[in-house]
Order: structure tokens, then sequence, then C-alpha cells
């Protein structure tokens, strides 16, 4: 909301010293924002009253921007922020973030928890942060995107004492 603000009113954000010297029109030009141009006057007033507010509603802006927000995809691309090399030792490296947000099962699922499970508890119902804390099971496409951004370290079995997701490591049956 605040870019488009900045965007339909650029004149309120360049520095007054640019208006200062210039032509009385101009300097008269965001008064009209504040007081609304007379009504009764003579009929050239009323015929450009109308043109200059469509002027100053006009936003001055490359055509970027205004085609920027019809394809989100021209300014910020996706990225996984995949290291294929690492500097010191040219290896592959994890994703921390992957690591760190889900889990994988031996048979190659991968788990996490649902989103917002941590946030604003106190304004949620009992029932809804029972639904929160809730696991769910990834894919099968999200599952192999998950798999090319992890190593094998993390691929690999793992034991772990009183396991609560023993059961569901293995899985027959299943076709990933």
């Amino acid at each position: 909301m605040a870019a488009a603000l900045a965007r339909r009113l650029p004149g309120l954000l360049r520095p007054l010293s640019l208006s200062v010297g210039a032509r009385t029109p101009q300097l008269c030009r965001f008064s009209n924002l504040i007081q609304p141009t007379p009504l009764c006057g003579s009929a050239t007033a009323a015929v450009r009253a109308p043109l200059r507010g469509a002027v100053l509603q006009t936003p001055r802006c490359s055509i970027l921007q205004r085609v920027s927000p019809l394809v989100p995809g021209l300014i910020q691309q996706p990225s996984r922020s995949l290291t294929y090399y690492s500097v010191k030792k040219a290896k592959r490296k994890s994703v921390k973030s992957v690591t760190d947000r889900f889990m994988r099962l031996h048979c190659g699922l991968w788990i996490r928890r649902k989103s917002g499970y941590k946030k604003k508890l106190w304004k949620k119902l009992p029932a809804r942060k029972k639904r929160l804390r809730e696991i769910v099971i990834c894919n099968k496409t999200q599952s192999k995107l998950l798999d090319k951004m992890t190593t094998s370290f993390w691929k690999r079995r793992t034991w772990y004492v009183d396991d609560p997701y023993m059961k569901y490591h293995d899985r027959v049956n299943l076709k990933v």
C-alpha cells in the first residue's frame, strides 16, 4: 500500500528546494491536494480543473514499474539457494532451511509441521492449535525436490532411542 502511494505521489517525496525556484503555478500544484479548486470562476478555470486533477493523479514511473505487478517473475526470481560446489572443499552443500524444517523418513518421504504452529498461539482456539500440531507428509514432487536439496548424509538411516517415527520409517507397497 505504501508503494502504491509512493508511486501516485512522487512529487511529495522530492525535496522542496526543487520547487521553490520554479514558477508560481507549479508551487501551487500541491495546494490543490489540500484545498479543492473553487467551483465558481471563469470558464477556463472550469475546464482546467479536471485536467489538473488528472495530471496530479497520473503516476510518473518507468515501464518496468508498470509491468512488474503483472509479471511477478520479472523482478524476483525463485531460488533454492543450492550450492553445487563449496568454496573450501568443492563439495555439494545441503540447504540449511530444508534440514531445519523437514525430516526425511527412511522410506523416502519427507514430513514437516504445519505452517504457523508456533505463531500467535494466544489468539488461536484450542482446536486450531491441535490441527497445527499435526504432521504433514510431502507429496512425490516435493520429496524429489527436497532430496535434490540435501546431501547423502541426510538420506542415510539413523537410529534413535524411543524414536516416535519408528513405525513410519518403513512402509510397504509405497511408490515414491
